[in-house]
């Protein structure tokens, strides 16, 4: 007995969440190190 399920759908979509996921986590990292070194840069103009 077979109820012919496409995997396929769900496989794509763990893949997109893994990937953009991934793509956010990268991007967050980027933006808060530019701050870091911003508030590093001014403290040291002080």
């Amino acid at each position: 007995m077979s109820e012919g399920l496409n995997h396929w759908t769900f496989v794509i979509a763990s893949y997109a969440i893994g990937v953009g996921g991934t793509v956010l986590l990268v991007g967050w990292s980027w933006l808060e190190m530019r701050r870091a070194e911003a508030r590093r840069d001014r403290s040291r103009e002080r």
